[in-house]
């Protein structure tokens, strides 16, 4: 944990956190200078009446008042590939919309960021900006991007509503490509623990323990420091604490909004630690080759990866065990033993995925798993060596 040497911690999203909040939506666009609002979001969130919800928000206002919600597209397809960044681009354009506003989980709020990139950059094809897998930018070269824009999480997993992070499927290739730059994220996030109630168990489970596995790796990396551990330790605490609550009830509202509050916290964390990733690294490849949602493929990796590799993971053990309100006698190898051995338990509790055999992952693909795994772009951070992917990957597939 850094104590005295650089580092860097943003937090540029303002937080609005209330149990029935979209309302505020209008008057918050408009103190963003907002005229003509385009809404982002899902065929699924559509179908269960969310996006009629947030539609009917902006219908109830005054007439004459502006912002107006000039478009509605919920198209935006799981793994926020670069061809549904694209086709919203082209609806955005068509419309003249000034605005943005994200509704959804991770795949519709990170498109939401590649469509607002293209506009501020004048793009009309996405995929070329991160065609070679991962894109980095920095600030200042990376300036401030004028298009209001409120991002709105219906899942409480990947924090992207306040992340200057985004990850986009390449048809092309196959690999999940990876863009990070200042001021792409939300100028706003609103927090409705609300719109989470009716996200059935199994989605619950799965969105909840990427929220942890951000924490997690926050609290693991070798760039953390004190200001990620407050949002690192208490975000995978409060995930330990009331995600089995909202498993077993998904009408708890009081959990639901605990849980909502600590994904943004721990991806705020993950970001500002961002180092080595081993656990993101391994679920990036097995989303691109076999499409599993990333929720469900950090889910499984989890205590996979922490026990394959314990020379990345034992000096941090103490802390690990902090965070999942784990007390033991335990140190070193043995506590991160018992770490693992605690994680598997919680992964029973809540019923989430522990391999990959639903999505027919196979062991004879294991040469294309080590392969996607060793070259996925978060490799550059921290490279797993191949007899660990091996040991992973075997686990992996159950």
């Amino acid at each position: 944990m850094s104590k005295t040497g650089y580092f860097q911690y943003n937090m540029r999203t303002a937080v609005h956190c209330a149990v029935g909040g979209i309302v505020r939506l209008p008057s918050l666009f408009e103190g963003l200078g907002a005229k003509r609002v385009l809404l982002l979001s899902d065929a699924g969130l559509k179908q269960v009446g969310i996006v009629d919800k947030v539609v009917q928000v902006f219908e109830n206002m005054n007439s004459g008042t502006t912002p107006k919600l000039v478009g509605v597209y919920p198209e935006i397809t799981p793994d926020a590939g670069c061809d549904a960044v694209n086709a919203a681009l082209r609806y955005a354009r068509e419309i003249a919309a000034d605005s943005i506003l994200a509704v959804g989980g991770g795949s519709v709020l990170d498109a939401a960021k590649g469509v607002k990139y293209a506009l501020h950059h004048n793009l009309t094809d996405f995929r070329e900006v991160v065609d070679g897998g991962i894109r980095l930018e920095s600030w200042p070269s990376a300036q401030p991007i004028s298009i209001p824009h409120i991002a709105v999480p219906t899942t409480a997993g990947t924090g992207a509503e306040v992340s200057a992070g985004a990850v986009f499927l390449n048809e092309e290739t196959g690999i999940k490509c990876n863009l990070a730059a200042p001021f792409i994220e939300a100028d706003m996030a609103l927090l409705d623990a609300q719109l989470t109630v009716g996200l059935p168990a199994g989605l619950t489970a799965s969105t909840g323990m990427d929220a942890l596995t951000h924490a997690l790796e926050a609290v693991a990396s070798p760039s953390a420091n004190h200001f990620s551990d407050a949002h690192a330790l208490l975000a995978a605490q409060l995930i330990e604490q009331n995600l089995p609550k909202v498993v077993q009830n998904g009408k708890d509202i009081d959990a639901r909004n605990n849980m909502i509050q600590a994904s943004t916290m721990a991806i705020n964390a993950f970001m500002m630690s961002l180092n080595a990733i081993p656990v993101h690294n391994c679920a990036h490849a097995f989303g691109g080759l076999y499409h599993v949602p990333h929720g469900d493929a950090n889910a499984v990796l989890l205590p996979i990866v922490m026990e394959a590799l314990p020379e990345f993971y034992a000096a941090n053990a103490s802390r690990l065990a902090q965070a999942l309100n784990l007390d033991s006698n335990a140190s070193g190898e043995s506590l991160l033993a018992d770490v693992v051995e605690h994680l598997r338990q919680f992964q029973q509790r809540i019923g989430c995925a522990t391999d990959f055999k639903r999505w027919h992952v196979s062991v004879e693909d294991l040469e294309r798993q080590i392969v996607a795994i060793a070259s996925d772009p978060a490799a550059l951070f921290y490279p797993i060596p191949v007899d660990r992917i091996q040991r992973i990957a075997t686990k992996a597939v159950g």
